[in-house]
């Protein structure tokens, strides 16, 4: 357990020194916000689909989490290169511990990284329609951090340089974000497109946000959370499997 605590503790206060990192991060959200969010919020309200930004906000904010969460692992293969990573592995600490330290740090860091971009959503006229669900949505932002923390770590496990992991990343997060439903409804989708929205993890972290900050869900909060939690358990399990064959 102090194995876990020291690397979690290692990866908030890397993220905590750099504000730029913080800044930087919130660059893309806040892009997002601004640009759509009120270059198609006429369109959107004429349509008769009601307030975009609304509906736009939680789809920004799980869109800094994956993006925090999944690029965790290019740490990962930092540590691999310059050294840190060997000293932990030869160490007489479980690669389990290893792992799960690492990726708590990981979703601690998505986790707050959401929060903030939620703040930033209110000050561009977002508001959740009831506060007493702001706990539920935290255990949504927390579980989406967690499950993406450990498929960015299974990744960046079997990858030896940045350029190989920018590569997956490029093919792999776009394609999640934009077919997660995080920018336009999920109904009446053509039937590939709703086919991949539906087997999209985040698309339940998405749809998990909608219904408990404006109270629109399309696949229900029950199978949000039961999905969330179990894919989660899944890459854990193979993110400690990738994990635990690294060659020190």
């Amino acid at each position: 357990m102090n194995a876990i605590y020291i690397l979690w503790l290692r990866q908030l206060k890397r993220y905590l020194r750099s504000r730029s990192r913080i800044i930087g991060s919130l660059g893309q959200p806040v892009l997002f916000l601004v640009a759509l969010g009120f270059g198609f919020g006429p369109i959107f309200k004429k349509a008769g689909a009601g307030n975009y930004m609304d509906f736009l906000a939680p789809g920004v904010i799980a869109q800094g989490i994956i993006f925090t969460a999944i690029f965790s692992g290019i740490e990962l293969i930092w540590d691999r290169q310059f050294g840190f990573l060997k000293e932990t592995l030869v160490a007489p600490v479980s690669r389990l511990n290893i792992m799960i330290g690492r990726t708590l740090g990981g979703a601690t860091i998505a986790t707050i990284q959401g929060v903030i971009i939620f703040f930033l959503t209110l000050l561009v006229g977002f508001r959740p329609i009831n506060i007493l669900m702001l706990p539920v949505a935290l255990l949504i932002v927390f579980l989406s951090a967690l499950l993406f923390t450990a498929l960015g770590t299974a990744i960046a496990s079997t990858l030896e340089d940045f350029q190989g992991f920018q590569l997956i990343m490029n093919f792999l997060v776009m394609p999640l974000f934009f077919l997660s439903g995080a920018l336009f409804p999920l109904n009446d989708l053509p039937g590939i497109i709703s086919f991949a929205s539906k087997m999209n993890p985040l698309s339940y972290g998405v749809d998990g946000l909608r219904a408990t900050l404006i109270n629109t869900s399309h696949f229900g909060l029950g199978t949000d959370l039961v999905v969330l939690s179990g894919v989660s358990i899944l890459f854990l399990s193979i993110g400690s499997y990738l994990f635990s064959k690294i060659q020190v």
